[in-house]
């Protein structure tokens, strides 16, 4: 959805237009990948999704990722395997908007991760989540901004949902997964002001108190998204979150998607 190509193609054939999006935070430097490729690069089956050398396939109970990516700007490889075994598989979507042009599907919000990366060489287990997005128009045609966050609550998680739709209503979903697989509306706290990001981009979450959430460490910060950790404060306990603001408006301006090609570069012939 975020691809500038797709866009100036006027939005037609989008298996034309696909790509896998991997990014790594570590202690000393971060690698990003989004490479977009050609149909020619692209297979699928029912549960097996291949695109030039990465692929995803669902096993019927793990979702296994094989990655062979190229980080930008440097090239540098990206390969791997990350498997995610989901704990709890909910089954169900949530419209964004009344008329349901835009669904938003958490398939797995509990879930473990391991990674077993090559290069670069690392190993891990951790907890993990899953969701998809779907939707039958442009993101920008449907709403201004959101932010999004989810966070590990002990044996279970939220996730909070706040977004400025383009008609002016606004949507307000705070959301408890229990590892049983049920899952429970609630009445999310206030909202609270972030630091706007480094190019002006605004963030906001939903805390105990004004105080009650801060940045720990910035993710990604461009002119129209940004990722953070923060320690939030919710219901009286500490958790780690992760949070995310999306400016669509922003996104939508000529010049921030002549800028995209520089982080979501596209080949369509052979590998970089």
């Amino acid at each position: 959805m975020f691809s500038p190509y797709y866009a100036w193609a006027g939005r037609r054939e989008p298996e034309d237009h696909c790509a896998i999006n991997v990014a790594l935070y570590g202690a000393r430097s971060d690698r990003w990948a989004m490479t977009e490729r050609g149909r020619g690069a692209l297979g699928r089956t029912t549960n097996h999704f291949t695109l030039a050398g990465s692929s995803l396939h669902w096993t019927g109970t793990e979702l296994v990722i094989e990655l062979d990516e190229r980080a930008t700007p440097h090239l540098t490889p990206i390969r791997g395997t990350v498997t995610l075994t989901p704990e709890v598989l909910p089954g169900r979507q949530y419209p964004l908007d009344p008329e349901g042009r835009h669904v938003w599907r958490p398939i797995a919000p509990l879930a473990r991760v391991t990674v077993a990366l090559d290069s670069p060489r690392t190993r891990w287990q951790g907890h993990a989540y899953l969701d998809a997005n779907r939707g039958e128009e442009p993101l920008e045609d449907g709403f201004r901004r959101w932010d999004w966050s989810r966070l590990r609550r002990g044996d279970g998680a939220v996730v909070l949902y706040d977004a400025e739709r383009r008609d002016g209503s606004d949507l307000r979903m705070a959301l408890r997964f229990d590892p049983d697989g049920a899952v429970e509306d609630f009445v999310p706290p206030p909202q609270i002001c972030l630091p706007d990001g480094f190019w002006g981009v605004r963030r906001n979450t939903r805390a105990d108190t004004t105080n009650g959430a801060v940045i720990r460490r910035v993710l990604e910060d461009s002119p129209f998204y940004t990722r953070e950790m923060l320690d939030l404060r919710l219901d009286g306990t500490e958790s780690v979150a992760i949070h995310e603001s999306l400016d669509l408006d922003r996104f939508a301006h000529p010049v921030v998607r002549l800028m995209l090609p520089f982080r979501m570069p596209r080949w369509t012939a052979g590998l970089p």
